[in-house]
């Protein structure tokens, strides 16, 4: 199945005007050898155009090769994968790492942090975004009494402090009433370790980042307690380089981007060869991955740095000063779309301008195929999927109210009539059944057989 979305479209746009690189040479060692090192996080999965899928096509190393041969010079590529970015921006601002990606949180840690370290970075690109903020989600133990945020009060609740994740946490309970600093005991966890002591019991809720969220739904190990759209901000995920590299070796920082541009437009011609090639690398179930990064998935993937997306940067800056994690961070003097620009040529503007693929009823992807299929609505895919139930792999339909996509088999339905509406949360679930009276929440087998009935 093909995009044929904005994002889509930008992509190719992409590929018609990469053109060979502009801008400084990369100089060599006395080994005539210049190694390049990047930092990525292969199972933050909207990063995956810069990390992940990006080193397994091999195109930065292509780029590469072919200005070695312009240059006279052997480029090397050293990647190094980490859970989360504060240890990327660890080694960017020791000098030891060139390009790194991150989430919003992180980057604006990594410009405060190369700015007070004399090192300083630059965000260059995007990779996956949500304009909602859908990539965040608090999640419970499965049959937990929790029912909303505010019966968080108290309670200890895992995340990784300083992440996107965070930020959604903390917006969320000050939306809600609560006090993040006072009113629930923060556990700061790596995602994985967050994860074991949610199933353990040692933390009551986990607020985590894509695909962590997704992953614990998929294997039944939790349930979503707040959609990040919900907030309705601007989340995203980009690539930050070092400005010292950047200004030595621009050609090559052009080239890493070229390169992005390509992985994106693979990603976005081939969804799910690009899921299957991401769970193989990084162990996570291609089902997952396909849910942020398929083609109706909650990430968009775009290079281009957006307006909305820096300023949804800068009314993160004083969530992370209030927690002390920076102080004021000079946003626009950090994000530097020179390079960008350069490779996109006269196409940038264009594609600066497309936004997401219009909401879709989802999809449904069945056993054994290479490609999925698409509905424009849920009532549609519950007929396709109620007709070949024993051979769905994976079915993911939106948020009736926020857009976002989950597994239809972990949504809460609501039968209002003969309408039946898909919800993340259970919380949203019931404020659809209080709206409408003579709505009820079913199961998604009840939901199947209903719509087969129907049919």
């Amino acid at each position: 199945m093909r995009r044929t979305a904005p994002g889509a479209l930008a992509g190719a746009a992409l590929l018609l005007t990469l053109t060979t690189g502009c801008g400084g040479g990369a100089s060599a060692d006395d080994s005539g050898t210049v190694t390049v090192t990047v930092g990525y996080q292969s199972r933050t999965i909207n990063t995956v155009t810069a990390g992940t899928l990006l080193r397994s096509l091999g195109y930065f190393e292509d780029e590469l090769r072919k200005r070695g041969a312009r240059d006279g010079v052997t480029y090397k590529v050293k990647w190094q994968d980490y859970a989360t970015g504060a240890p990327i921006t660890a080694q960017m601002t020791a000098g030891k790492i060139d390009i790194g990606s991150m989430g919003d949180f992180p980057l604006l840690i990594n410009a405060a942090r190369g700015v007070q370290l004399k090192r300083p970075t630059r965000l260059v690109s995007v990779t996956g975004y949500n304009l909602a903020g859908g990539l965040n989600t608090v999640v419970t133990a499965p049959g937990s009494q929790l029912r909303s945020l505010t019966d968080l009060r108290g309670k200890k609740v895992s995340t990784s402090v300083g992440s996107a994740a965070d930020g959604t946490l903390v917006r969320a309970l000050q939306q809600a009433g609560l006090d993040p600093e006072k009113d629930i005991r923060k556990l700061n966890q790596q995602p994985a370790v967050g994860a074991s002591a949610l199933q353990a019991g040692s933390a009551d809720a986990l607020s985590q980042f894509v695909a962590w969220p997704g992953l614990l739904a998929f294997q039944g190990r939790a349930e979503a307690l707040y959609d990040g759209a919900e907030l309705n901000l601007p989340t995203f995920h980009g690539v930050t380089v070092s400005e010292d590299f950047a200004e030595k070796r621009s050609a090559v920082v052009e080239d890493f981007l070229r390169a992005q541009g390509r992985a994106t437009a693979y990603l976005h011609e081939h969804p799910v060869a690009a899921s299957e090639s991401v769970a193989k690398a990084t162990g996570l179930p291609a089902e997952v991955v396909h849910l942020y990064n398929g083609a109706q998935g909650i990430a968009t993937f775009d290079t281009t740095l957006k307006p909305a997306l820096i300023v949804a940067l800068k009314k993160d800056v004083p969530v992370l000063a209030s927690a002390k994690l920076v102080g004021d961070v000079d946003v626009d003097a950090f994000v530097d779309d020179r390079y960008i620009k350069r490779v996109y040529g006269s196409g940038y503007a264009k594609a600066l301008a497309a936004g997401p693929p219009a909401r879709r009823g989802g999809e449904v992807w069945l056993k054994g195929k290479d490609a999925t299929t698409a509905f424009a609505t849920s009532a549609e895919l519950l007929r396709y999927a109620a007709a070949h139930r024993d051979q769905v792999r994976a079915a993911y339909v939106p948020d009736a109210k926020t857009g976002t996509l989950w597994f239809a088999d972990r949504a809460v339905w609501v039968e209002d009539g003969s309408a039946l509406r898909p919800y993340v949360t259970g919380s949203a679930a019931r404020a659809d059944v209080a709206a409408h009276p003579g709505a009820r929440t079913v199961s998604y087998a009840d939901a199947l057989k209903r719509a087969g009935t129907a049919s």
